[in-house]
C-alpha cells in the first residue's frame, strides 16, 4: 500500500494488527483446505513426493496456526514486565517455523534415501484429478506467498514473512511434485523420489534464509542501511552539533533505539527540547513508527565566545547580570560585571553571591583571570505606581526632544512618551528614530548623551528606557521616468 507521494502508507497500531490477523487467519484456512485435497491425492496416486507434500501440509496446520497466535500476542502493549511490548513473539514463531522447515527437509530426505538404497521405488498412478490438484496448489500457494510478502512488508511483521517463506517453499515443491509425477507417467521410474529430494533441498534452503533472519532479530542485530539513514537525517536536524551514538533494534516489525546528539551547552532548554522534537520528527520520516530515545549532551562549541560562557555560568548559578566586559590583558582575562541581588539582601549575603559567581569564572577560564562584580540592588516585588500628570509628561517629552536637538545626534523624532509616578520617582518611556544604517553602539551612545542630560536637568526622573527604532529612508528622486514628483530642494 502506498500514498499518494509515492511512498509507503503509515498506518496506525490498530489497523497493522487487523492486517496482520486476518492474513493470519485466511493462512490458517487455506492450508487446511489444501492439506486434505494433497492427502487424497496422494492416497490416489501413490506418490512419494505427492505424500511428503501432504504430510508437510498437515505440519503447516499446525505452523499456521501458531503464527496466527503469535501475531495476536505480538500485538499486545507493553506492560510492566515487557517494557518493550511483545513484538519478539513473531521471531519465536519464525524461529519455531525454520525448525519446522528442516524438520521436514530431514524426514523427506531420510525417506527418498531408503526407498532409493533399498530399491522400493512404488509405481506412481498419474490422474487428471492428482494433476488438477496440484495445478490447484500451486495457484493458491502462489497467492498465498505473494500476499503474505506484501503484508509483512507493509506491516513489518516477522511471523508472516515467515509463513510467506513457507509458501514460497511450498509452491516450489507442489511445482516439483507435479514434475515428477508428469516424468513418472512418462517412464521415469526415480523421477517421483528425484523430486522429493529435491523438495527436500529447497525447504533446507529456505529454512537457513529464513533462520537466519529470525537469530538477528532475536539478537537485535540492527537493520540493514537503517543506522546510515537515520545518521543522514539526525545531522541534518539544525542544531545537532555531532551524532554520538544511534542504537536500534527490531521488535515485532518495529524498529526501537537510543540516539546521542550533541548540542551547544549556551542553548536554553526549551531550545534543546525543540531540537529533540525536530529530531524525532526526521526520524519518523524516514522510519516510520520507530521508537527513539534521545540524549542531548551539551558541549562546548568551537565558536563560543568568552561573553557567552560568563552568561552560560551566571545563568546555571541563576545568578542575574548585565554590562558584561570581557578584555585580555596579556595572557590573561579580565571579567567584569554588573550582578543583582535582592535589595534586602544583606551584604555579607551578597558577597557571598559574588564570591560564588567569581569562583566558576575562574574555573572555566583559569585561575589567573581577573573577574570584578558591582553587586546592585534587585526589586523582586511589584512596587506601586501610577501616571504622572500631563504636564509632567509634556514637560518630560520637550526636555527629551531639545536634548536631542541641542546635541545634534542622529536621534531625532521623540514620541510615545509615557511617565508614570513611583516610590523612587518617575519613571520615563519614550520611543524616537534613528538612521538604519548606524550601528547599535552609536545609537547606545547617542541615547545615553540624551538620558544622562535629562536626569541631570531633573533629578526627579530615577530611570529612562528608550526605544529606538529605524528611521523610514525616503527616496530623493522617483525611479519611474514619467513621474511629475519634483526633486527636492
Amino acid at each position: 500500500m502506498t500514498d499518494t507521494q509515492g511512498g509507503p502508507s503509515r498506518l496506525d497500531a490498530a489497523t497493522i494488527s487487523g492486517i496482520k490477523q486476518r492474513a493470519a487467519i485466511l493462512s490458517v484456512m487455506a492450508t487446511l483446505l489444501l492439506t486434505l485435497a494433497k492427502g487424497a491425492a496422494a492416497v490416489l496416486s501413490g506418490s512419494l513426493a505427492l505424500l511428503t507434500d501432504a504430510l508437510q501440509g498437515l505440519i503447516d496446520i499446525g505452523s499456521t496456526l501458531f503464527t496466527w497466535f503469535a501475531v495476536r500476542a505480538a500485538d499486545k502493549p507493553a506492560d510492566d514486565e515487557h517494557h518493550y511490548g511483545h513484538g519478539k513473539v513473531e521471531a519465536l514463531a519464525a524461529l519455531v517455523e525454520t525448525a519446522i522447515l528442516f524438520a521436514l527437509a530431514g524426514a523427506i530426505l531420510w525417506e527418498a534415501g531408503s526407498r532409493l538404497w533399498t530399491g522400493a521405488l512404488g509405481a506412481v498412478s498419474v490422474t487428471p484429478v492428482v494433476i488438477g490438484v496440484m495445478l490447484l496448489s500451486m495457484v493458491v500457494d502462489a497467492v498465498r506467498w505473494r500476499s503474505l510478502t506484501q503484508v509483512a512488508a507493509e506491516t513489518g511483521s516477522e511471523a508472516l514473512a515467515a509463513e510467506a517463506t513457507h509458501f514460497s517453499a511450498d509452491f516450489v515443491g507442489s511445482a516439483l511434485v507435479l514434475a515428477g509425477l508428469v516424468a513418472s507417467w512418462l517412464g521415469f521410474a526415480r523421477a517421483d523420489t528425484v523430486a522429493a529430494f529435491a523438495i527436500a533441498a529447497f525447504m533446507a534452503l529456505s529454512a537457513f534464509k529464513l533462520g537466519r533472519r529470525t537469530i538477528d532479530t532475536l539478537l537485535d542485530a540492527a537493520p540493514e542501511g537503517v543506522t546510515e539513514r537515520l545518521r543522514h537525517a539526525v545531522a541534518a536536524v539544525p542544531g545537532v552539533v555531532a551524532v554520538d551514538a544511534i542504537k536500534v533494534r527490531p521488535a515485532g516489525g518495529r524498529v526501537f533505539g537510543e540516539i546521542g546528539i550533541r548540542v551547544s551547552r549556551t542553548l536554553p532548554l526549551d531550545r534543546v527540547v525543540a531540537i529533540k522534537q525536530a529530531l524525532l520528527d526526521a526520524v519518523e520520516r524516514e522510519q516510520p513508527g520507530a521508537e527513539m530515545t534521545i540524549a542531548a549532551n551539551p558541549i562546548q562549541v568551537d565558536d563560543e565566545t568568552a561573553l557567552e560562557r560568563v552568561l552560560l555560568i551566571a545563568l546555571k548559578l541563576r545568578i542575574p547580570v548585565h554590562h558584561v566586559s570581557v578584555h585580555s590583558i596579556g595572557e590573561r582575562l579580565s571579567v567584569s560585571l554588573d550582578m543583582e541581588v535582592d535589595a534586602k539582601l544583606p551584604l555579607g549575603d551578597a558577597h557571598e553571591v559574588a564570591t560564588r559567581l567569581e569562583s566558576a569564572i575562574r574555573a572555566e577560564f583559569g585561575g589567573e583571570t581577573e573577574v570584578e562584580t558591582h553587586i546592585e540592588p534587585m526589586e523582586t516585588g511589584l512596587p506601586a505606581g501610577h501616571n504622572a500628570a500631563w504636564e509632567t509628561v509634556e514637560d518630560i517629552g520637550k526636555a527629551l526632544a531639545g536634548e536631542a536637538a541641542s546635541l545634534e545626534g542622529p536621534v531625532h523624532d521623540i514620541h510615545s512618551v509615557r511617565v508614570r509616578q513611583t516610590v523612587n520617582g518617575l519613571v520615563v518611556n519614550y520611543h524616537c528614530r534613528v538612521d538604519p544604517a548606524l550601528d547599535v553602539a552609536a545609537v547606545h551612545a547617542a541615547v545615553d548623551a540624551i538620558e544622562r542630560a535629562v536626569r541631570l536637568a531633573r533629578p526627579q526622573v530615577c530611570r529612562l528606557v528608550s526605544h529606538a527604532e529605524p528611521a523610514v529612508i525616503r527616496a530623493a528622486y522617483d525611479d519611474h521616468p514619467t513621474s511629475n514628483r519634483a526633486a527636492p530642494r
